[in-house]
């Protein structure tokens, strides 16, 4: 009993509920070919009905009845593809009434024509077999059934109007036949077809899925990346390398010269397989002036070679530059241990002795002189060892986030304190009075530091001390920048390249360390130091912060 009931509520799910129908994308492309076809249909047989001459083609039994028929049946047709392009109903419902409709439209049309020998009987396949690639099983079996039943029972109208013989009954059933059997036939194939097409808008939602997966891992890759065609014009470039290049990440499509002159010269270069660019490395400064960016250059495919599409890699030098820093302090740290106990110890008693020789009575001027070189010497051989040690058992970055401007203001105070300078041989300008950087502020001292007292130092030998502390931002990319401007006698051309590098000095009494530590704590913190000339002369040293919102997550890891 309990089964019986099952398969009887099945039978009405399948014969009623026709919302169980899929409203994909293949059912309302059946039910709109079918549609086209239906006006095409009415279209043809009111043309061949008035195009017609005695007898006619179709309808010259009832011609009246057969012209409103056709044109009410165009008429329907019209008002069923405005349903299905305003999905007006559902898509089940729709095909019910369809089909519904042809099945008495044809019916009646072949009746008015001569009955089952006007051959018009025969579109009653199309249409229930077209059903039955979208309806439920049993309802295509119903509608099945219902046309043989309409064309049988035409037949037997028919006869009882003596319009027809009974020799037609076997051309009626075995149009049932065939009705039943197509009816039968397509919902295996629909049902193949639906699953062949959901299964391609699987495939298609995965596609997109991961085209969009793709681009969201590019879009937050930390490494920048541009992708350029044959013509130069950008296909992919990711937020990274935008920033870094100072280009819209909206500049797709556009020519690489519009995202970066340097950049698209050296494609040029390396196209035309210039032997110097492609062995070279090429370095270019970001639009911001902020950071050094490496770039390095692959081929996409292997048709076109260098003329096809190129896959651009822009690395920011500072970053990289922070990583071998790491290998450089350990380098450092065991050099540093062997010098303070091998060199250090003869260095102070050299020092001492120095200095008990000068103490000593009847000493020439010469040997005076000869004592002060030894203590003179023997002092800067010692701070080289200081800066060095300094250097190695620096302890790890400890980045903070704070106000510069306080903090700014303190410093000035301190450091005119100590080098006992006059008002206005330092000052402090702040374009914004709301700067937080993001760096260990015992670094950031150190480094200021540094660069400060260089300043003084070059300034006062250029005959008047004058130096500024400016803080602001960087217009492209926003990111705090703290510059130290002096007017001293600026860097020679061919310096400025070796001016970071350790024990480099143009000064005699330096070390040649003191702004090779200050770019070595910048970038532990992934800071920039950056040298720029002032005109008409003197130097500009600027510090660009790191930005706080890309690296903190980082480092809470």
């Amino acid at each position: 009993m309990v089964q019986a009931a099952a398969n009887t509520d099945l039978r009405s799910t399948d014969m009623l509920d026709v919302r169980a129908v899929e409203e994909s994308d293949l059912t309302w492309r059946v039910l709109d070919t079918l549609n086209a076809f239906r006006v095409l249909l009415a279209v043809v047989l009111l043309a061949l009905f008035f195009a017609g001459g005695d007898p006619r083609f179709f309808g010259d039994r009832y011609p009246t009845l057969f012209a409103a028929i056709a044109a009410g049946y165009l008429v329907s047709s019209f008002v069923s593809a405005l349903a299905i392009r305003q999905r007006w109903v559902s898509a089940g419902t729709l095909t019910v009434w369809q089909v519904t409709a042809d099945i008495g439209a044809i019916v009646v049309l072949m009746h008015s024509s001569g009955g089952i020998s006007s051959g018009l009987g025969g579109l009653l396949v199309v249409f229930v077999g077209a059903g039955s690639l979208i309806l439920p099983l049993r309802i295509p079996a119903f509608f099945a059934a219902l046309a043989t039943l309409a064309v049988l029972g035409e037949q037997l109208f028919s006869q009882l109007g003596g319009v027809s013989d009974a020799s037609n009954y076997t051309a009626a059933g075995i149009l049932g036949a065939i009705i039943f059997a197509i009816s039968l036939a397509a919902r295996p194939l629909a049902r193949r077809i639906q699953e062949s097409e959901a299964l391609a808008e699987q495939r298609g939602i995965d596609l997109a899925n991961l085209s969009e997966l793709n681009e969201y891992i590019v879009q937050h890759l930390r490494e920048s990346i541009v992708v350029i065609d044959a013509k130069n014009e950008v296909r992919l470039i990711n937020t990274s390398a935008a920033q870094l290049l100072g280009a819209s990440p909206d500049c797709r499509g556009t020519p690489i010269h519009v995202a970066s002159a340097d950049l698209a010269d050296y494609v040029h270069r390396w196209r035309a397989n210039d032997e110097q660019t492609a062995n070279s490395e090429f370095t270019m400064s970001a639009a911001d002036n902020s950071a050094r960016v490496k770039v390095h250059m692959a081929v996409l495919g292997k048709g076109d070679g260098r003329d096809g599409p190129i896959l651009i890699f822009l690395e920011d030098a500072s970053l990289m530059n922070a990583r071998v820093q790491q290998s450089k302090l350990a380098s450092l740290g065991r050099l540093s241990a062997s010098i303070a106990h091998e060199i250090r110890n003869p260095v102070g008693a050299m020092s001492h002795a120095g200095q008990l020789l000068a103490e000593t009575d009847g000493l020439s001027d010469d040997e005076m002189r000869l004592t002060e070189i030894i203590r003179t010497h023997a002092d800067r051989v010692s701070l080289i060892i200081d800066n060095v040690l300094q250097l190695s058992r620096r302890d790890a970055s400890q980045p903070e986030r704070f106000m510069l401007t306080p903090w700014l203001h303190d410093f000035a105070q301190e450091f005119t304190r100590t080098m006992e300078l006059q008002e206005g041989e330092l000052c402090v300008s702040l374009l914004y009075d709301d700067l937080e950087v993001r760096m260990d502020p015992t670094h950031l001292r150190q480094v200021l530091w540094n660069l400060c007292d260089n300043a003084v130092r070059y300034a006062s030998d250029a005959g008047g001390i004058l130096v500024e502390l400016q803080a602001g931002r960087v217009p492209r990319s926003g990111r705090p920048f703290l510059e130290v401007l002096d007017q001293g006698h600026g860097v020679e051309t061919a310096a400025v390249d070796k001016i970071f590098e350790p024990f480099f000095t143009d000064r005699k009494g330096g070390t040649g360390l003191g702004l090779y530590i200050s770019r070595e704590l910048c970038e532990l913190n992934r800071a920039t130091l950056v040298y720029q000339p002032r005109e008409p002369r003197g130097s500009i040293f600027r510090i660009v912060f790191a930005d706080p919102q890309r690296w903190e997550a980082v480092d809470s890891q």
